[in-house]
């Protein structure tokens, strides 16, 4: 897996910079956010695998900040550990109440916080709450999503899979790959902001494979706007004699050399009012039918 990225919420410049200094000296990738507002905008701008919240903040606090990522959908599932100088009862307390998973006091040991911050990532992940590449939604966050939308009447799921990734993972080596699906799971997040609502879903299933789940007028616009902008932007993952050339040479199973088509987003979707669903496989496996069919029909 790549880096396990962490966003490091504190208003303390001494501290940040510790913090930020330590876990980047074990592999982690850190982001430092000054206060609350800061925090939410980059969170939403590239979802963190843990968010180290200290409490006291300026503008609104560590608090309102846990508040607001429990009761978005695509930041709800997020492991949260304060940071703070209280030691009361009724703060920790209320920490847990708002969802945090966990909970440290300053001055603290900065190995125990590093082993805090390891559980809890973990956890996510043999929980099969996040996939360890991207750190968003997968596994049981995506069926709960499903068990939710399938009493619904006005949604619009989408099976979403970036065609020609295992030959350029081949070639490029998989630190590249993981590349390409932070940036993928980026882009989603981009154009569901600007096209979708805030209780939009997106979610990364594995491998090359990611999902979101929107109202059924936003899908078409979400969809067009996402294969333009992939398709002009993945190129720069490519390197120059690639991109000149238009096409990736690659090495077929027999030794041979074959020209293989740059990355591309193939999609398919489905929404209730084309088709009644009585279990939430049905979604999955329509969708997924309805993007194979248009990836062999063409746009």
């Amino acid at each position: 897996m790549g880096k396990a990225r962490i966003l490091i919420v504190e208003d303390d410049v001494d501290i940040s910079n510790m913090l930020r200094i330590y876990f980047t000296g074990h592999g982690y990738e850190v982001e430092v956010a000054l206060g609350g507002n800061e925090a939410l905008e980059k969170t939403r701008q590239g979802l963190p695998h843990l968010i180290v919240l200290d409490i006291m903040l300026p503008g609104i606090d560590g608090y309102e900040v846990c508040r607001i990522l429990r009761t978005q959908t695509r930041t709800s599932h997020i492991p949260v550990i304060f940071l703070t100088q209280r030691d009361e009862r009724s703060d920790k307390l209320q920490g847990l109440e708002l969802g945090a998973d966990d909970y440290i006091t300053k001055p603290f040991d900065i190995d125990e916080l590093k082993l805090r911050v390891q559980n809890a990532i973990a956890r996510a992940e043999r929980e099969s709450l996040t996939d360890p590449r991207s750190g968003m939604p997968s596994g049981r966050l995506i069926e709960e999503q499903l068990r939710k939308i399938i009493r619904q009447s006005d949604w619009d799921f989408m099976d979403i899979r970036v065609e020609n990734f295992e030959l350029f993972k081949e070639t490029y080596g998989f630190v590249a790959g993981d590349d390409v699906l932070r940036f993928t799971g980026m882009l989603i997040g981009e154009i569901v902001d600007q096209f979708g609502g805030p209780d939009d879903f997106i979610g990364h299933p594995g491998g090359d494979s990611f999902i979101v789940i929107t109202s059924q007028p936003a899908g078409p616009q979400i969809r067009t706007a996402l294969s333009r902008q992939f398709s002009e932007q993945v190129i720069t993952h490519y390197n120059f004699l690639d991109r000149e050339q238009g096409f990736l040479t690659a090495a077929a199973r027999d030794g041979t050399a074959i020209k293989a088509p740059f990355m591309q987003l193939s999609i398919g979707s489905v929404t209730p009012q084309n088709h009644p669903f009585a279990d939430i496989r049905e979604i999955t496996e329509l969708a997924a039918e309805a993007r194979r069919l248009r990836r062999s029909t063409g746009p």
